[in-house]
C-alpha cells in the first residue's frame, strides 16, 4: 500500500514495488483513507508518506493503523529532522528513508524485513 501525495512519486514507487515483485494500492494522498484502505485490505507493506492532504499527517495515521495492524511500514519522507523521526519511532517503522530515493534504497529496506525468497 502507497501512502504518498505526490502522484508522480507515487507511481515511481508503485514501479518500484512491481518490479520486486508485490501488487500495489496506490494514489492514497490521505491518512483517513490510508487508514480504512488498512483496515480493509490487509496489506504486506506500507510505505507512507508524511506529510500528506487532509487533517492527519503519515505518522498519525500509522499510529491508528498500529491499533489494528502491525504491518510493516517504510517512511519515504522528506521530513527528516529528528521531531519528526522521534515521533515516526512510535509507530515501529522498518525504515525512514529521505527523499529522493532510487530503486535500490527502497529494495535494501524491503530485503532488510522481507526473506530473501519474497524478493
Amino acid at each position: 500500500m502507497i501512502v504518498e501525495d505526490d502522484l508522480i512519486l507515487n507511481l515511481l514507487y508503485e514501479s518500484y514495488l512491481e518490479r520486486l515483485g508485490f501488487e500495489t494500492e496506490g494514489e492514497l494522498v490521505y491518512g483517513k483513507t490510508a487508514i480504512e484502505t488498512a483496515k480493509n485490505l490487509n496489506p504486506d507493506l506500507i510505505i507512507m508518506d508524511i506529510s500528506l492532504e487532509g487533517e492527519i499527517d503519515g505518522i498519525d495515521a500509522m499510529l491508528e493503523i498500529r491499533k489494528f495492524s502491525d504491518v510493516p511500514v517504510i517512511y519515504i519522507t522528506g521530513n527528516s529532522d529528528p521531531y519528526h523521526v522521534n515521533r515516526a519511532e512510535e509507530t515501529g517503522y522498518i525504515d525512514y528513508l529521505s527523499k529522493p530515493i532510487e530503486f535500490d534504497d527502497l529494495k535494501m529496506a524491503v530485503k532488510a524485513y522481507f526473506r530473501d525468497d519474497v524478493i
